[in-house]
């Protein structure tokens, strides 16, 4: 299980990549910075993920969770794998003809 990408919640929806990057940097070399945005809209859905290069890291920087940046109080937690869909065909009309 990966513990080096964490969670970020409750995010300004003002708050950049730059930002996340400025408030994470202090506690490790970071991998990754990405703030979630809607497709439609191209604005924040509001959190975001911080992946570190090490779990250290990432352990460490769980302490900026209720740290406020840009006016809310983060959410910071361990990022769990999305269950990936199945692929292959499940139609119950394989039957052949």
């Amino acid at each position: 299980m990966q513990n080096n990408k964490l969670f970020i919640g409750n995010l300004s929806f003002t708050v950049t990549e730059a930002d996340l990057e400025s408030s994470f940097a202090s506690y490790g070399e970071l991998e990754e910075v990405k703030v979630v945005q809607d497709r439609e809209t191209g604005r924040s859905r509001g959190f975001g993920f911080v992946t570190f290069t090490t779990d250290a890291a990432a352990s460490a920087a769980l302490a900026q969770d209720g740290k406020d940046l840009n006016g809310r109080d983060l959410r910071v937690s361990i990022a769990e794998s999305k269950p990936r869909p199945r692929t292959g065909s499940r139609s119950f009309n394989n039957k052949a003809r």
